[in-house]
C-alpha cells in the first residue's frame, strides 16, 4: 500500500531536489541566495529539509535556478532506493553555462547523499547551438558521442569526435565543442568528483 509523505518527508524531498539542481548548474548558495532574494540561512535549512517553505518562495527559488516550479516536486512519493531508474526521455532538463547557447542538458541520476560523486548528462545540440568554448569545472569529465560529429577542444588540442567515440579530461581545463560537423549531436557527458573536488 502506498504512503502518503509526511510533512517532513516533503520538506526533505523538495530539499534534496533543489540542493540536486543548484549542484548541478555549479551555484553557490549565496549566488542562488542573491538571485532568489531569500536569505542564505533560510535556503540552507530548505535544502536541508528543517523548513516547510512556502509556494511563493518555492516559486521565487525555481524562478532563480531557470527550472518549472513543478521540478520540486518530481521525486515526492517515489519510493527511495538504491537504484535509480530514468525512463528514456524524462531525464531533468537543466540550466547549464551552455543553455543560453543553444545546448541541452537532461540530468540522468542524481546523488541521494549531500555531496556530489558524479554527474551523468545527455548533452544535445542542434544547427542552432553555438559554439561555447569557454567551459571550466571541477572534477574529470568523460564524454561518449552517441549520434552526429564535431570537434572538441581541451586546452590546446583539438579532437574530432564521431559516434562511439570517447574522450577523458580535467575539467579544470578549458573545454568544448569547436566545429559542430554533422547535427543533431548527441552525446553523454559524466562528470566525476574526487573529495578534494566536492563542495
Amino acid at each position: 500500500m502506498k504512503q502518503t509523505p509526511t510533512p517532513s518527508t516533503l520538506s526533505r524531498q523538495i530539499g534534496e531536489t533543489a540542493r540536486r539542481v543548484r549542484n548541478s548548474m555549479g551555484l553557490t548558495l549565496g549566488e542562488v541566495a542573491r538571485r532568489s532574494n531569500i536569505s542564505s540561512a533560510m535556503l540552507s535549512r530548505l535544502e536541508n529539509g528543517e523548513v516547510s517553505a512556502s509556494l511563493e518562495t518555492l516559486a521565487a527559488l525555481t524562478s532563480a535556478l531557470g527550472i518549472p516550479l513543478a521540478n520540486l516536486f518530481n521525486d515526492i512519493g517515489k519510493p527511495q532506493g538504491v537504484a535509480q531508474h530514468v525512463p528514456k526521455g524524462q531525464g531533468l532538463e537543466v540550466v547549464r553555462r551552455g543553455t543560453k547557447r543553444g545546448h541541452t542538458y537532461h540530468l540522468l541520476a542524481s546523488n541521494r547523499g549531500p555531496r556530489r560523486a558524479f554527474e551523468p548528462f545527455l548533452v544535445t545540440l542542434n544547427d542552432k547551438s553555438e559554439v561555447f568554448p569557454g567551459f571550466e569545472h571541477r572534477g574529470t569529465e568523460f564524454i561518449y558521442l552517441l549520434e552526429g560529429s564535431l570537434t572538441y577542444r581541451h586546452g590546446d588540442e583539438t579532437h574530432l569526435l564521431k559516434p562511439g567515440d570517447a574522450l577523458t579530461f580535467s575539467g579544470e581545463v578549458p573545454h568544448g565543442p569547436e566545429k559542430l560537423i554533422k547535427t543533431p549531436i548527441r552525446m553523454l557527458s559524466i562528470i566525476v568528483y574526487t573529495d578534494a573536488d566536492r563542495d
